[in-house]
């Protein structure tokens, strides 16, 4: 079968390392797969380096709305699905989702004849936490509600990582239940090694808390292996709220004035980032690596991994965190719930609470004990549903399933 993944942007995010993920992972003897996207994207060099993969990099697919460009990217979209005989399209991302599932569909329809013709067999969604929020302005919110519902009806199934975006998705009457499917992210375990060199006992030898490598990342950062870390990974970008993370480091470091924040990432708030971190004079206290590609290894170098999101799907980088033992303070977003157990696996927070935060991130800074019980919890709790082979194996089931469906015959 012919498979083509389509999805905006392949910039440094969750969304994106999941995709590239399953389309590695795919059974190949089934499967060929493309995938569309955007010209520019940290994550394209990975993409290439993906075995038998047809990378289609889109002249005009783009995440901001331009009419004429967005007709552009869907005739496209169109003309490389017909091109290349697909057989099973899989969108991710909102404006992909959109452009990629009327494609599909109108690969369906022959001009000449308005019937049906040998176009796209399958069309299958992926919501990687819906676009829509209570912090847009109503009437596009409303705009985007009845694009997502008008789609779902072209749509053959619907992918959803968490339960809190299944039902949001009924709240909003996209789709009906049966439209659904719950399909977990998936951890490479493989790239978490065991992270659990946290005590502190013997202070004249930094191995009993860090491997070199470890430590040396912390060297390279300029962080004393002594320190006390936390960290955040995100795009730089109003939902992430990252100014929140500066004002829970202005708190923070008012209680323990030894303790470091790291921020990886980048993207349009970087100069508003700034500027808080002068006015809150943390220059020495702060850190802003920009994009950085070994999170494992980045994640080596914290003790507390925060998030200060105001609205999510299910965030990879929290699921990657508990991956790595570490203990986690995030908001409660999405499916963020659904994952940590509230002082056990980590601690939830409304959004934008930074005091609250700030109290949460004093206990555990100051508890080395509870940093790695929390730690060991956090890890231990995700599998089995978060591993990569339960994910890639679900995907693979519902496509079979989908195929049977439509009378398809599959290739062995």
């Amino acid at each position: 079968m012919n498979i083509a993944h389509i999805i905006t942007k392949l910039e440094l995010g969750g969304a994106q390392k999941q995709l590239l993920s399953l389309i590695t992972h795919l059974d190949k003897k089934r499967y060929n797969s493309s995938l569309i996207t955007a010209q520019d994207g940290l994550l394209i060099k990975d993409a290439l380096l993906i075995k038998d993969l047809r990378l289609k990099k889109s002249r005009f697919l783009q995440r901001s709305i331009n009419p004429l460009k967005d007709f552009l990217a869907l005739y496209e979209i169109y003309r490389f699905i017909k091109r290349n005989k697909v057989d099973i399209v899989h969108t991710h991302s909102s404006k992909a989702g959109i452009l990629g599932r009327w494609a599909a569909r109108l690969s369906r329809i022959n001009p000449a004849r308005g019937r049906t013709s040998n176009g796209v067999k399958i069309v299958v969604h992926t919501v990687h936490g819906w676009s829509f929020n209570e912090y847009q302005n109503c009437l596009w919110r409303k705009i985007i509600i009845w694009l997502e519902k008008f789609t779902a009806r072209i749509t053959d199934k619907l992918i959803v990582v968490s339960y809190h975006d299944l039902q949001k998705g009924l709240d909003n009457h996209i789709g009906y239940r049966d439209k659904y499917k719950l399909i977990r992210y998936g951890i490479d375990y493989e790239e978490f090694t065991s992270l659990d060199k946290n005590t502190r006992q013997d202070k004249t030898n930094y191995l009993t808390r860090f491997s070199k490598e470890e430590a040396g990342l912390r060297e390279e950062l300029g962080i004393d292996i002594y320190d006390l870390v936390v960290g955040m990974v995100s795009c730089f970008k109003p939902q992430k709220s990252p100014q929140d993370f500066i004002k829970l480091a202005f708190l923070v470091n008012k209680v323990i004035p030894r303790a470091k924040f790291l921020l990886v990432g980048d993207g349009v708030l970087r100069k508003e980032i700034e500027r808080l971190i002068s006015k809150f004079d943390l220059g020495q206290r702060v850190i802003l690596t920009s994009w950085r590609q070994d999170i494992p290894r980045t994640l080596s170098a914290i003790d507390v991994f925060v998030l200060t999101s105001l609205w999510e799907g299910l965030p990879i980088s929290v699921l990657e965190a508990m991956a790595a033992s570490r203990p986690v303070v995030v908001t409660n977003t999405g499916g963020v719930a659904e994952i940590i157990l509230e002082g056990r696996t980590g601690f939830l927070v409304s959004p934008g609470e930074t005091k609250k935060m700030a109290d949460k991130l004093n206990a555990l800074l100051k508890d080395e004990n509870l940093r790695r019980q929390i730690g060991q919890n956090a890890k231990g709790s995700l599998d089995p549903n978060f591993t990569l082979e339960n994910m890639v194996r679900n995907t693979e089931d519902l496509y079979q399933v989908l195929i049977k469906k439509v009378g398809v015959e599959n290739v062995n």
